[in-house]
């Protein structure tokens, strides 16, 4: 970590002693070359990639400082391909999109390849789709030029939305011909998602695997750690539970901790009781060995909620009685007290009246059954007793079975209107919740 920080003060100090006036510097910032300039935007950007929370600043400085020397730039500074490099790298990273419009309507010795700029500017404006497939023809052609993992990474984006194994090979270039830079980390945490959501477990594995050893300490893990639960839990069948354990052996305890929690929480939503057992207990044993106890108690939790479902229900109440609601959030508030009316229906006495429907059901007889279908044939499918009332035919309207049938089907009626009020009430707690 010391070796970074040197080499991003460094950097720093050498781009602001060649932009800054004054500076003991052989060039002056109109003479430095804008792709000179561009480099040390990389460099910043894959610090701040790497973890270097403290470049985020030296990042906006290099891009506002860039798109205004693209704006003055002489034309002939374009002769230079690698200026018309460092302004389309500029474009896709971040840069201001109308910079790229003013410099093409100035571009009249044809120094931009027209078709490039063409589709950065539809991509940079919303309408990617309409050129996905020339936007991939050209990431192919300039693959080994110094703009072509940006453009394979520009175009994964497009082509995630039609094709997601097009994407992948996209994605796929654009980490390979970038190592180590943000393009890869994109690339990874972009094709994490699609496997997520296309079921692709052994890949989705495989980009994890690569993101965990590459990128941990990136202001991006957190999304990274959203898209592996999603991964885990969606398809927790195909999942080992040892590549889980595999795949977060590479965090520290603490971010660990961070993601078991997470994917207890999801799995307990989710109805995936055992999933969540798992995660809520490894998540325990670390808070166990470093005295998290705010965070094992919150992991017990989700270990009750997802112990709802199982034979386990009177423990599991217990786990969720423990956790006071005021050391919850709202979200988490919402699914204890989602979890508490399931419990709650799961544990409830039936009504003695609804116990009658029992008894009820065998009193009619065969001549009865098939008079009913006879009149529910007539009424055109709809139920025996409204029939006869909509049709003005009351006195043919079969009499009632003897042994309080209407009595016990009215309570019934109640049963089942009183609980899918407390299931829609549930439902609704739990639509709160934004996984």
């Amino acid at each position: 970590m010391a070796r970074k920080q040197h080499r991003h003060h460094l950097a720093l100090t050498l781009t602001l002693g060649i932009l800054m006036p004054g500076a003991a510097s052989a060039e002056g910032q109109d003479n430095l070359p804008l792709y000179k300039m561009l480099r040390s935007l990389e460099f910043v950007q894959d610090s701040v990639a790497a973890g270097d929370s403290s470049a985020g600043e030296m990042q906006r400085f290099l891009l506002a400082t860039i798109d205004e020397r693209l704006r003055n730039a002489d034309k002939s500074v374009f002769e230079d391909n690698r200026n018309v490099d460092a302004a389309l790298i500029y474009a896709m990273s971040g840069g201001n999109p109308e910079t790229l419009e003013y410099l093409m309507s100035r571009d009249l010795n044809g120094n931009f390849d027209n078709r490039v700029a063409d589709v950065l500017r539809k991509y940079l404006n919303g309408k990617g789709l309409l050129v996905v497939n020339t936007l991939a023809d050209i990431a192919r052609e300039y693959r080994d030029k110094p703009i072509g993992p940006y453009l394979s990474l520009v175009a994964g984006n497009v082509m995630s939305g039609k094709n997601g194994k097009a994407a992948l090979q996209l994605y796929d270039w654009a980490r390979v011909m970038a190592p180590g830079t943000i393009v890869e980390e994109s690339a990874l945490r972009r094709s994490l998602a699609l496997c997520a959501d296309a079921g692709m477990v052994p890949a989705g594995l495989d980009y994890a695997r690569r993101y965990t050893r590459r990128f941990l300490h990136s202001p991006y893990a957190s999304q990274f750690a959203d898209l592996f639960v999603q991964l885990v839990v969606d398809h927790d069948s195909d999942v080992k539970q040892q590549d889980i354990i595999d795949i977060l052996s590479f965090m520290d305890p603490p971010r660990q901790r961070e993601i078991y929690l997470r994917m207890a929480r999801r799995a307990a939503i989710a109805g995936k009781a055992d999933l969540a057992a798992l995660a809520a207990s490894r998540a325990q044993a670390i808070s166990a060995t470093d005295g998290g106890d705010a965070f094992g108690a919150l992991a017990n939790f989700y270990g009750g909620v997802a112990g709802i479902s199982t034979p386990e229900l009177k423990s599991a109440i217990n786990d969720l009685n423990q956790m006071p609601a005021g050391e919850l959030n709202a979200r988490d508030r919402a699914l204890r007290d989602a979890a508490k009316a399931v419990a709650q229906e799961i544990l409830r006495a039936p009504d003695p009246a609804s116990l009658g429907q029992a008894n009820v059901s065998n009193l009619p007889n065969q001549q009865n059954t098939e008079h009913d279908a006879a009149v529910t044939k007539q009424s055109g499918g709809q139920s025996p007793g409204t029939a006869g009332v909509e049709q003005g035919a009351s006195a043919n309207a079969a009499p009632a079975p003897e042994g309080g049938r209407q009595e016990a089907g009215s309570s019934f009626d109640a049963f089942v209107t009183t609980s899918r009020s407390k299931l829609n009430a549930i439902d609704g707690l739990l639509k709160q919740e934004s996984h």
